[in-house]
C-alpha cells in the first residue's frame, strides 16, 4: 500500500478554514486506499500560530497526525509591517518566515524521512510548510495550491513553487486557468478534480430555527475576517435593513477575527458543529459570500448541495463561475446590486424553487466524491 504524507499548516476539528477542512476530508478519503499520515503544526489560530495541540503523534478520525511545534509565533502587527519587494528574493524569503507557521523542525523531518513516503501532498501554496518543504521532495510532490488572484502569488518565490511539483490538483477551472496563465506551467501534470460534497442523510433546518428562534435569515459561514470582506457585508446588510424594514436576520457561523457590529438583526453563533452548520444552511433563505479571494468556496458548494441559492461578490471569479454554471446563484458589484439580489430571491419563490433544484443538480453532476477521488488516484499513480 502506498504511503502518503499530507502536509497542511493546521489540522483538527477545531480548525475553521476552507483549505484545512478540504485537507481533513481528503486525508480521510485517501485513507480508504493508502497509508496516510498528516504532517502539520500544533497551531489552530492562523493569525499568531500559537501552539494549541500537543506536539507529536495523534489519531483523528482514523488518520495518523504528526504535529510539529511552531518555533516562532507571528506578531500580526509586525508581520503587516514586514517590508517586501515582490521581485527581491531576499525580502521575500524574510516575508515567508514571518508569514509562517515558522517550523524548521518540520523541514528537518521531511529531509531526513523523505524516503519513508511514496507521495507528499501539499495543501495550499502560500505558507511556510509548502514553501520550505516542497523543494526537498519535489520529485514525489503533489501540490493542491488553493490559489487565487492575491498579492503574494506574484512574489518571485512562488514562480518556483508552481513549477517544482510532479503534479498539481486544481479545484476549479478558474484556478487552473489563472495559475497556468500566470506561471506558464502547463507542462506540469495536472487535473481539475474539484471536491466531493458530503451532506448528512438527515438535515433538520426546523430544529436549527427552533433552537435559535429564527424565521427568515441570510447566512454567512466561515472566518469572520476583514480578508473575507466581512466589514462590507455588515455595512451592506445594515443599510439594507434601514431601507427595507423586516424581521430578516443575518446569521454568522465561524470564528471572529474582527468585531461584529452590535445590531439586533446580526446574530453571531461562533463555531458550530458540522451537522448544525448544515442544518443552518438548509434553513437559510440564501448564503452570502462577500469574499473576493476564494480558490474553491466550499461553503457555496455545501449550500447548493442542500438546495439553498447563493449571493456572491462578483469580484470572486470562482464563486461567480459556480453561479453561472449552476444557474443557482446571483452576484453583485455594489450595494444596490446586493439589495436587488436579496429582494429578488426573497420575493420570487417560484424562481428560488427552480434555483434550488439547479443547485442540487450541479453538485450531483460535478462534485461527487467517487469522481473526485478517481481523478486524484490517477494523478497519484502517475507520480
Amino acid at each position: 500500500m502506498k504511503s502518503i504524507a499530507l502536509v497542511v499548516q493546521r489540522y483538527g476539528m477545531e480548525v475553521n478554514g476552507g483549505a484545512e477542512l478540504y485537507a481533513r476530508i481528503l486525508a480521510e478519503k485517501l485513507r480508504e486506499n493508502y497509508c496516510v499520515e498528516v504532517l502539520t503544526t500544533c497551531a489552530v489560530d492562523y493569525m499568531t500560530w500559537e501552539n494549541h495541540y500537543p506536539q507529536g503523534e495523534a489519531v483523528l478520525n482514523g488518520v495518523k497526525v504528526r504535529r510539529f511545534k511552531v518555533e516562532r509565533l507571528r506578531d500580526p502587527e509586525r508581520f503587516l509591517k514586514t517590508p517586501v519587494d515582490p521581485v527581491d528574493p531576499q525580502t521575500v524569503e524574510v516575508w515567508v518566515d514571518e508569514q509562517g507557521p515558522y517550523c524548521p523542525e518540520f523541514v528537518d523531518f521531511i529531509k531526513s524521512k523523505k524516503d519513508d513516503y511514496d507521495i507528499f501532498i501539499f495543501v495550499t501554496y502560500l505558507y511556510y510548510l509548502t514553501v520550505r518543504g516542497i523543494c526537498h521532495v519535489f520529485e514525489k510532490a503533489v501540490l493542491v495550491p488553493t490559489a487565487h488572484d492575491e498579492p503574494p502569488i506574484y512574489f518571485s518565490k512562488y514562480k518556483d513553487i508552481f513549477k517544482l511539483p510532479r503534479a498539481i490538483v486544481y479545484n476549479t477551472f478558474e484556478e487552473q486557468s489563472f495559475v497556468q496563465r500566470l506561471f506558464a506551467n502547463n507542462d506540469v501534470l495536472s487535473d481539475m478534480t474539484g471536491i466531493g460534497i458530503d451532506i448528512p442523510d438527515c438535515v433538520n433546518p426546523e430544529s436549527f430555527r427552533e433552537k435559535y428562534g429564527l424565521c427568515d435569515y441570510l447566512l454567512y459561514t466561515g472566518r469572520i475576517d476583514e480578508s473575507k470582506n466581512c466589514p462590507q457585508m455588515f455595512m451592506y446588510f445594515i443599510e439594507y435593513k434601514k431601507r427595507n424594514p423586516s424581521d430578516l436576520k443575518l446569521v454568522l457561523m465561524g470564528k471572529k477575527v474582527i468585531e461584529v457590529p452590535e445590531h439586533p438583526d446580526i446574530i453571531s453563533l461562533g463555531f458550530v458543529s458540522d451537522d448544525e452548520r448544515v442544518d443552518g444552511m438548509a434553513g437559510a433563505k440564501m448564503l452570502l459570500l462577500p469574499s473576493v479571494f476564494e480558490s474553491l468556496s466550499l461553503v457555496v458548494l455545501e449550500s447548493m448541495a442542500v438546495g439553498v441559492p447563493v449571493v456572491v461578490n462578483s469580484g470572486c471569479e470562482v464563486a461567480k463561475g459556480h453561479c453561472l454554471r449552476s444557474n443557482a446563484g446571483l452576484f453583485y458589484t455594489d450595494y444596490f446590486e446586493f439589495e436587488g439580489c436579496i429582494d429578488y430571491l426573497l420575493n420570487n419563490e417560484p424562481v428560488t424553487g427552480i434555483m434550488s433544484r439547479n443547485a442540487k443538480k450541479y453538485i450531483e453532476s460535478n462534485y461527487r466524491w467517487d469522481v473526485v477521488m478517481e481523478k486524484i488516484k490517477n494523478l497519484i499513480d502517475k507520480v
